[in-house]
């Protein structure tokens, strides 16, 4: 009864249709209906279908995009770019995911070996109906046609993730170098994790000295205690090579900080029902990373977005619950100096044993005029430990990651999240998920609210990985994982509402110091727990007005300062006195104190040398201005006062010489701007037709709204489905020539995310077209 019915849905929403083809390789009938913004509603008899017409569909909305994102994972985009993109490739054939993820074929759950299948099997059925004239335009500027997809294809898309959020190995290289270079004053407080704005969701706040960090700490290990500065600045120039990379396709995340979430009960909300709202963070591109899509069998309906080239729904809600997700940012890499003897051989705790050393050879475009190609060859040396990634001084470092484990799977979870019905299944599917370490929230239909941190945590022999070990010592062995039920996780907790933004999560008598240690400061979570705290009757329009929020705590904190120490020009004092402390566009305050707090954090990193500029504002400068610490004081100058008179010129005179001498051109907006750059932008003559709107957004790195960094925004109430508000910075099509490249930026720009329907009677009521496939 229940299939008959079913059917009978799938051929109301036929009664839209513009459009019948064949398509071989299909069981039955799939219905594809399409609503005013082209958002997909895919309707199948069966899973195989339902797959396969979802990689069909995606690919003839983003096939380019899709062939770029498996290119950049595999090290294969110099076929395409030349030289210009040759370090890239060697990075990532040093990682070596190609093989990894052929590797993780053999470990999948079958169901989702199979979805993976059809999926790659519809994309291949779209590409073979492309001829020379209709293959989309980046083929033909490049002059090539994409290969055949495979379902490692998908899986090597998990990589690009893991890299953009979970690379922490330059954490260990500075944390050595500070400890070495700084007096130990300085080093303990930038070590000191703690915040007075900290927002804390699971254990509670110790003395560093009684931390799990500091027994950890205090284990004899085989560890590197100092790097020579030399190697710090070979780290930096290969981590810009990895964010040149994740860039150029939408998911570089700086410092990994990226995203916000949070759940409220329906005890604080006006309707009695439960909302949750995510959104990532992840400097998008042309085309955004995300796909909107809306998936229905007789046994499974899930609607959300998923990254074009993987099956399924990876956030959104299906008919009983909802999901969304926040970076947890834990050590999930390791750093090895190995001890190579002359005759090549790598020291071991058991003795020297020869390393595997793999050939990857590259094809490198020889003119971006013409296709052909000139191979270059680089060897790759892997050791117990994993592949050496950096050299300098004769000194050799391999890198070991949870994402080279061919069992950590980056996707299963979200198979089975797609499926799940209560609290117990969401965990269970969790429980399997072995990805970049996420914050995970939930809502269900029968009110209840959670959170739960999932991923592969590494359990160390000794020590917490915060240093570089030897890797001729077992000392920096893996020995497991933290078992899944002791990551931190509350579900319907007394406050009523459970928040995440990248911030602390655990306090520091949290057993594994390795999850708290590098995180996002937490000015949004602060500003984020400060208005949903306020918030007793909270509506989608009160949330999605917290997911727009501009209000900079540490500007608004440095302006207060300023103008109460009168430590600046008359023309700065008022104009910072008079700011409301929003990142507005047209607002001059906003774009003077961010530059002030800049130089700030500039002279103070100058006397702190390693200290990097960027860890000192962010950890460090806030507390040193209100307390006016004469620690970190600049040497050149008597008090804090004098300090910022003295950023307060020099900014202004950086200003002038950027923006011109006419001050009411000095606007946030020149800086907070829309740049959704499509790879082929930059391109001579041909690349205009990809642009894309360069508008000035409120929000910035501090603020709940992060600007251009937003890669989507989802506002769920479950039980009222149909008011699920969910957008993407621009459009559904890669083509820049559809009317559906950018139609949804107005809603982003605005932070008036679209309404997503759900339930049939929406969705038939939003259908603008039915494309509909036969077998």
């Amino acid at each position: 009864m229940h299939r008959i019915f079913f059917v009978v849905a799938i051929l109301a929403l036929t009664a839209f249709s513009q459009d019948t083809q064949t398509v071989k390789g299909l069981k039955e009938k799939v219905s594809v209906a399409r609503d005013s913004y082209s958002r997909t509603y895919i309707s199948a008899a069966n899973e195989a279908d339902l797959y396969f017409v979802q990689g069909y569909v995606t690919a003839s909305d983003r096939l380019w995009q899709m062939d770029m994102l498996r290119r950049v994972a595999r090290g294969e985009t110099a076929e395409l770019s030349g030289a210009r993109t040759l370090e890239e490739d060697k990075r990532w054939r040093r990682l070596g995911f190609a093989k990894t993820v052929e590797g993780s074929i053999q470990f999948l759950d079958p169901a989702l070996g199979a979805a993976l299948e059809s999926y790659a099997a519809g994309v291949n059925a779209y590409i073979a109906s492309l001829n020379d004239q209709t293959l989309p335009v980046e083929f033909r500027i490049l002059q090539y046609k994409p290969k055949e997809w495979k379902p490692s294809d998908s899986l090597i898309i998990g990589k690009i993730l893991a890299d953009a959020l979970s690379s922490t190995w330059r954490q260990d290289l500075l944390k050595a170098s500070l400890q070495s270079a700084l007096p130990k004053q300085k080093f303990d407080e930038l070590a000191d994790v703690r915040h007075d704005q900290d927002v804390i969701l699971f254990g509670k706040d110790v003395p560093m000295k009684n931390s799990a960090a500091a027994k950890a700490e205090n284990r004899p290990v085989g560890r590197v205690s100092a790097v020579d500065d030399r190697l710090l600045v070979t780290a930096e120039r290969v981590d810009k090579i990895r964010e040149d990379s994740l860039a150029r396709i939408g998911f570089y995340a700086e410092d990994l900080a990226a995203s916000n979430n949070w759940v409220i009960s329906g005890k604080r909300t006006a309707d009695g029902k439960p909302i949750l709202a995510n959104d990532p963070h992840l400097a998008p591109n042309a085309p955004g990373i995300w796909y909107l899509s809306h998936l229905e069998t007789p046994s499974m309906r899930v609607a959300g977005v998923t990254f074009p080239g993987v099956p399924g729904i990876v956030l959104g809600h299906n008919e009983h619950i909802a999901w969304g997700a926040t970076n947890v940012g834990p050590d999930v890499q390791d750093l090895y100096l190995e001890t190579v003897d002359a005759d090549g051989k790598v020291r071991t705790p058991t003795g020297s044993e020869a390393a595997k050393v793999r050939t990857e050879t590259i094809n490198v475009r020889k003119s971006l005029l013409a296709p052909a190609t000139e191979p270059v060859t680089i060897e790759v040396t892997e050791t117990r430990n994993g592949p050496i990634i950096i050299e300098e001084g004769g000194k050799k470092y391999s890198l070991k990651w949870t994402a080279q484990d061919p069992q950590n799977n980056d996707f299963a979870a979200f198979f089975f999240l797609n499926r799940a019905k209560n609290w117990d299944e969401f965990k269970a599917a969790l429980s399997t998920y072995r990805g970049a370490t996420q914050n995970f929230v939930y809502a269900d239909t029968k009110g209840n609210i959670g959170w739960h941190v999932a991923g592969a945590i590494p359990l160390r022999k000794t020590g917490d990985g915060s240093l570089p070990y030897v890797g001729a010592t077992a000392d920096g062995d893996w020995t497991g994982v933290v078992p899944f039920a002791e990551l931190p996780n509350l579900y319907n907790p007394p406050s009523g509402f459970i928040m995440t933004a990248n911030q602390r999560i655990a306090g520091t008598d949290y057993k594994y110091p390795q999850l708290t240690r590098d995180f996002a400061t937490p000015w949004r979570a602060r500003r984020l727990f400060d208005l949903l705290s306020a918030d007793k009757k909270a509506t989608p329009d009160s949330v999605g007005a917290a997911q727009f929020d501009s209000f900079n705590i540490p500007l608004a904190n440095l302006s207060n300062e300023i103008v109460r120490a009168k430590a600046a020009s008359d023309s700065t004092l008022s104009l910072l006195g008079s700011w409301d402390g929003k990142m507005s566009p047209d607002s001059r305050a906003a774009l003077l104190a961010n530059e002030i707090r800049g130089c700030l954090g500039n002279k103070i990193a100058e006397g702190s040398k390693p200290a990097p500029a960027n860890v000192i504002r962010e950890r460090i400068l806030d507390r040193a201005i209100r307390e006016r610490s004469p620690l970190w004081l600049p040497s050149e100058f008597n008090d804090y006062s004098a300090l910022m008179k003295a950023c307060d010129s020099e900014s202004a005179a950086a200003l002038e010489k950027r923006y011109g001498a006419d001050r009411s051109a000095w606007i946030w907006g020149k800086v907070s701007a829309a740049r959704l750059s499509h790879p082929l932008l930059s391109a001579p003559l041909i690349g205009g037709q990809f642009a894309t709107p360069t508008e000035g957004l409120f929000g910035s790195g501090q603020t709940p709204n992060v600007a251009s960094a937003v890669s989507m925004r989802l506002i769920a109430t479950p039980g009222n489905w149909d008011s699920t508000r969910h957008s993407i910075p621009l459009g559904q099509s890669g083509d820049a020539r559809s009317p559906h490249y950018k139609d949804q930026f107005e809603a982003y720009k605005t932070g008036n995310s679209l309404v997503y329907p759900f339930s049939r009677e929406a969705v038939k009521s939003a259908t603008v077209r039915t494309l509909v496939l036969n077998p």
